[in-house]
Order: structure tokens, then C-alpha cells, then sequence
């Protein structure tokens, strides 16, 4: 009993101050890239507390529901929206033992889950009452639909690889020959994962010189809070399955002691990758977004499968 509640006061805290974490550098790696300063005055020392801030005066707020609103789906699409990538924090390792719960089928519970996490976006442009907010969320259908079968594909090209749906399991089985034997897949998992979080370039969903903030238009206070965290939440756990299924996880020198320390440092470049892409790259139109994903990723996922299938039958 003790063990589990610790587990489960692990993955809260690791949920809680991760996407902090994640956002705090996005505010400052985002200024030192356009040259700026970014946040320097809230907490003092280069304003390390601004998301605190930030949080008090989402708190600070008022939550209003608009009139024509569905109320009970509008209050609830938020936390459809964060739920799922608390539930899929839970099941990736960050090193032996150090996991909410590990199992068997660890991949396919958080491919599950994540797919989830969508349906607050849905909901939340479907109940708002406002066209924007609904063209929003058809965006956001539309572009799950297109992402959803690259990112599946990507990984399953590495449980066919590791023979295992478990994370500890493939990260087991991996080797630096899988940075070669797997690279389409991590491009294609990455990308795809980015469009599933919604992230620039693929922020057509929430395109303000367009859709205002998309589905999110009509959200204010801690309900608005609940979405941004959600986001952040989400590029952790596309940078933890991204260390685990193709970085090889807390595989590095040394003991697996201290494992951890790099799978965390893995976890943090591709966070900042994610950062570095928002920055570096503008907004896809809706018909490049489609054939990016269609004409593009489908393709180079599907090649990749069959050549890791014949590549565990001949080789092992």
C-alpha cells in the first residue's frame, strides 16, 4: 500500500512540475532565440517564477461559460484534455523501477490514452457556442485523423523491432544500431506527435489571425490554465516516449543507477527540440498540413514497418 501511494504521489509531483519546467524554458529559450529577454522581473533572478505568476493570475480569474454554451461538456473539456497525459506519464519509465506502473502492454496504453487527450479539444469547440471555436475543433478532427495513423505506425515499427509492448522491454532490447535502423521512424513519430499536440507549425487549429484561439476561445481562468498545462504536459510525454522508444531510454554510461539522469537529459534535448521547431518554422496551411501527412509521413511509416518486419525475420 505504501508503495503505491508513493507511485502515485510521484507521477503527480513529475506532473506537476515537469510542464512548469517545459514552459518556463519555452519562455526563455523562445526570447534568447529572437533576441530578447523574455520574462526577467517575477521571482528575480531572470524571472524564474513567472509561471507561478502566471498561475496565481489565472486563479485570480473569473471562469465564465457563455451563454449558448453546452454547459456540462464545457466545464468537462478541460479536463478530458489534461487527464490522459497524466495516465500516460504514469506508464513510461524513467529508469528501472522508477515508474507509475509498469506494463505489459505499456505502448499500447499510452497510444490509447493519448488519443484521448484530443477529444477535450472537441469537446471544447463543439460546446462553446461560438463558430470559431467550432471550426477550430473541425480543424483539430481533421488533423487527427491525418496524424494519428503515422504516429501508431512509427511505434509499432519499434515493438515489432524489440518483439514487446513494454517500455522496459524495448528499451532493453535497443541498441545505438537503432539510431540508423529506426531514424524514419523517429522523424515520422516526432512530427506526428508534434501535430498530435497541436504545436507550430501544426498550430492550425489555433491559429489567432484566424480563428481567434480556436476551440479555446471561450475559455478564461484556471479552465484556460488546465489547457495550456495540458499542452505542456503533452511535449513531456512526447519527449519521454520519444527517449524511450528511440533514444534507447536511460541507457548510457555507467550503472543503470544512475540511468535516470539520462533519460532526463534526453528528455530535455527533445524538449527543446520542440521549443526550437515553434521557433524556427511558420505555420503549415491546411492543404500542406494534409499532404504532409497523407503523401508524406503515411508513406515513409509504412516502408519503415516492412523493412524492420523483414529485418527481424532474416536477421533475428
Amino acid at each position: 500500500m505504501l508503495e503505491f501511494v508513493l507511485r502515485v504521489v510521484g507521477v503527480l509531483v513529475a506532473f506537476l512540475v515537469a510542464p512548469l519546467v517545459v514552459g518556463q524554458a519555452e519562455h526563455k529559450v523562445m526570447a534568447h532565440m529572437q533576441s530578447r529577454l523574455g520574462p526577467m522581473y517575477a521571482g528575480g533572478f531572470h524571472g524564474w517564477a513567472q509561471l507561478v505568476a502566471d498561475g496565481v493570475k489565472f486563479v485570480q480569474k473569473e471562469s465564465v461559460t457563455p451563454a449558448a454554451a453546452d454547459k456540462r461538456v464545457f466545464e468537462w473539456a478541460p479536463v478530458v484534455a489534461i487527464l490522459p497525459y497524466m495516465a500516460a506519464l504514469a506508464a513510461i519509465p524513467i529508469a528501472p523501477g522508477i515508474v507509475g506502473a509498469d506494463l505489459d502492454a505499456g505502448l499500447f496504453f499510452v497510444l490509447a490514452v493519448m488519443s484521448i487527450g484530443v477529444l477535450g479539444s472537441l469537446m471544447a469547440g463543439w460546446a462553446s457556442g461560438n463558430k470559431y471555436s467550432l471550426l477550430g475543433g473541425l480543424r483539430v478532427a481533421a488533423q487527427l485523423m491525418s496524424y494519428e495513423l503515422p504516429f501508431v505506425l512509427s511505434a509499432a515499427s519499434v515493438a515489432v523491432a524489440a518483439g514487446t509492448l513494454s517500455f522496459t522491454g524495448i528499451v532493453e532490447q535497443w541498441s545505438p544500431l537503432w539510431l540508423l535502423w529506426q531514424l524514419p521512424g523517429l522523424v515520422v513519430f516526432f512530427i506526428a506527435g508534434l501535430a498530435e499536440l497541436q504545436r507550430p507549425p501544426f498550430d492550425m487549429p489555433v491559429a489567432d489571425s484566424e480563428v481567434i484561439f480556436g476551440p479555446y476561445t471561450e475559455y478564461t481562468g484556471l479552465r484556460f490554465a488546465m489547457f495550456l498545462l495540458a499542452e505542456y504536459a503533452g511535449i513531456v510525454v512526447l519527449a519521454a516516449l520519444t527517449t524511450v522508444l528511440f533514444l534507447g531510454g536511460w541507457s548510457g554510461p555507467g550503472p543503470d543507477s544512475i540511468g535516470w539522469i539520462w533519460a532526463l537529459l534526453k528528455i530535455a534535448i527533445v524538449s527543446l527540440v520542440v521549443i526550437w521547431v515553434r521557433v524556427a518554422f511558420p505555420r503549415l496551411r491546411a492543404d500542406q498540413l494534409q499532404k504532409l501527412a497523407w503523401q508524406g509521413l503515411v508513406p515513409v511509416a509504412l516502408i519503415q514497418l516492412a523493412l524492420t518486419g523483414a529485418g527481424v525475420i532474416v536477421f533475428f
